[in-house]
């Protein structure tokens, strides 16, 4: 699972950067997914280590499902922007869209693990 937690990780942080610049580095909010990512790799570098992987896994699980619940809102908007139709912020309604799809992967992912341990 560490593997997975450092690739989770790894896409949080660029998707957040990514949104950053791509807003014209105007809108920190964008950098939100990086911070879960950041998060995410140092649980993943943690269980590299060899710390307790139970309680990793849970922290880990914790990120995701945290992930996924504040960025599910642009899950809502995603239709009306596939559409084509005028929306606000639509950089903001992907960036939260995709954080939100690989945040219940993960979290799930997480969650069959520790149920298997």
């Amino acid at each position: 699972m560490e593997n997975l937690t450092l690739g989770y990780g790894s896409l949080l942080t660029t998707l957040g950067v990514g949104g950053f610049l791509a807003t014209g580095a105007q809108h920190k909010t964008a950098l939100i997914p990086a911070g879960f990512g950041t998060a995410a790799l140092g649980l993943g570098l943690l269980a590299r280590r060899g710390s307790s992987q139970r309680g990793l896994l849970g922290g880990s699980a914790l990120v995701g499902l945290l992930g996924f619940l504040g960025a599910a809102r642009g899950l809502g908007k995603l239709p009306a922007l596939l559409r084509g139709e005028k929306v606000e912020r639509p950089i903001a309604i992907v960036s939260q869209s995709v954080m939100a799809g690989l945040s219940a992967a993960y979290a799930s992912l997480c969650l069959h693990s520790l149920l298997a341990k």
